[in-house]
């Protein structure tokens, strides 16, 4: 092993090979630690460019050692977890922002980008990257798009696949591949850039990304704060906004169990309300959408419903929204899951999730992209060395609750380690096939991230 390791060191800048038990252990694992534990890693490398990327690869390519790549950590399936005997390639020290090309539209950033540094850089020429997970500020666009994330701006503007032109990918034989293009339209040849975004870096290392801007809203968006009697009542205040074609350009609904853990923590005061529901319209009529919206939240049993069109307001009502994450890990240890229904279908899946709770005794605190139809539960329960089978049987019905309403096992977290279980159940045996085929023929060894996704 030494040896192995020796050679890589010296096919590498001096200090890019990191074997440092305490610094390879902080690297080896993702925010799903709880449910996912990692393995024990051989090394970590902290890779500048996509040449020490290709390099590491070849390496492991030729002496049959797993590749773990890994952004900033913040995925939720187990997705960045250290497999035993992996080399760990890190690449947030691949952070520069390229090229910003304000009349095509477009940013070049490497993949150890942060979301919201993207989004900066973009703003100061009057446009915005969309894609806004909750973990904006710490997410890189590399973690992005191996999991094809989502955010809170998906109602309107998309998932991150929406947002990319093209990739720089170092394939498993440490080959280095450009998919896509600059242009707004394109179809020769195979779509590989949607091949490789959300394949969870199974099938090789996006290592940077050509990626759409959008114009920014040239003032605050109109912003609604609706509380209601229950969670399924707002979820059908959701779907009648939806079905009124009012375009909002974020749906955000949380339960009551969110609500009392950031209460508990930021003490907001949210009184007797068992969800809320954060809305805001960017067009240049956002406020007569947003008071349309207002309207039917009241039609719905709104038990509050206030709109403002106050930029601090906006941002205190969305950084509430971000809390919701950190104030449930308050609670315990969590499972963080990641389903999605058809629009029409989230009050039946929210029914069904808080069955699945009193069910098995669990204790369920769920957040949704209610525009998306993108629910996370989040399962919570006392810390122990394993998941307790309550959880995994609750987490199971879940599950098969999403499929049975036409939905899917993940919207945007990824399969990970977490949901292979259930991954066939989705797709079926001749998808899985087809699946294993695109695998072998990208990564005939099996080293890139195996044990993940499927």
């Amino acid at each position: 092993m030494a040896g192995d390791l020796d050679e890589l060191a010296a096919a590498l800048p001096e200090g890019r090979v990191v074997t440092d038990p305490d610094v390879v252990g902080a690297y080896s694992r993702d925010h799903a630690e709880a449910v996912a534990p990692p393995g024990q890693a051989r090394c970590l490398v902290s890779a500048r460019d996509a040449g020490e990327v290709a390099a590491t690869v070849s390496w492991a390519s030729r002496h049959g050692v797993p590749v773990v790549p890994r952004g900033g950590g913040t995925g939720l399936a187990g997705g960045a977890a250290a497999v035993d005997g992996c080399v760990i390639l890190s690449l947030a020290q691949m952070n520069a922002i390229r090229e910003v090309d304000p009349a095509d539209e477009l940013a070049v950033a490497e993949a150890g980008v942060l979301n919201a540094d993207l989004d900066r850089a973009a703003a100061a020429h009057g446009l915005m990257y969309a894609p806004d997970p909750s973990s904006y500020e710490i997410s890189t666009i590399g973690g992005n798009l191996a999991t094809n994330a989502g955010g809170l701006r998906c109602v309107k503007y998309g998932v991150t696949r929406d947002a990319v032109l093209g990739l720089e990918v170092v394939l498993a034989n440490g080959r280095v591949v450009r998919t896509g293009r600059r242009t707004v339209k394109g179809v020769a040849g195979y779509d590989l850039t949607s091949l490789f975004v959300g394949s969870e870096g199974t099938l090789g290392v996006i290592t940077s990304a050509t990626l759409r801007l959008r114009p920014r809203p040239a003032e605050s968006p109109a912003t609604l704060a609706a509380s209601f009697p229950s969670f399924a009542a707002a979820a059908r205040a959701v779907t009648a906004i939806l079905q009124a074609r009012l375009q909002p350009s974020l749906l955000e609904l949380l339960d009551r169990v969110t609500l009392r853990a950031i209460d508990d923590w930021k003490h907001l005061g949210f009184g007797d309300s068992q969800a809320l529901l954060i809305a805001q319209a960017d067009t240049d009529d956002g406020a007569r959408r947003a008071a349309v919206m207002q309207r039917i939240c009241t039609e719905h049993g709104a038990l509050l419903a206030d709109v403002s069109d106050s930029e601090a307001q906006a941002r205190q009502l969305l950084d509430i929204r971000r809390l919701a994450g950190l104030a449930t890990e308050r609670l315990g240890a969590i499972l963080v899951e990641d389903v999605c229904v058809p629009r029409s279908r989230l009050p039946d899946m929210i029914e069904r999730i808080e069955g699945a709770a009193d069910r098995h005794g669990v204790l369920i605190a769920t957040v949704a992209h209610g525009g998306d139809g993108n629910l996370h539960p989040v399962f919570v329960f006392d810390h122990q060395p394993e998941v307790p089978a309550s959880v995994w049987a609750a987490a199971d019905e879940v599950f098969r609750a999403a499929l049975d309403l036409g939905g899917t096992l993940t919207g945007e977290h990824g399969v990970g380690v977490i949901k292979r279980r259930w991954l066939a159940a989705e797709l079926g045996e001749d998808a899985m096939a087809v699946h294993r085929a695109i695998k072998g023929a990208l990564d005939p060894a099996g080293i890139m991230n195996p044990g993940k996704g499927f």
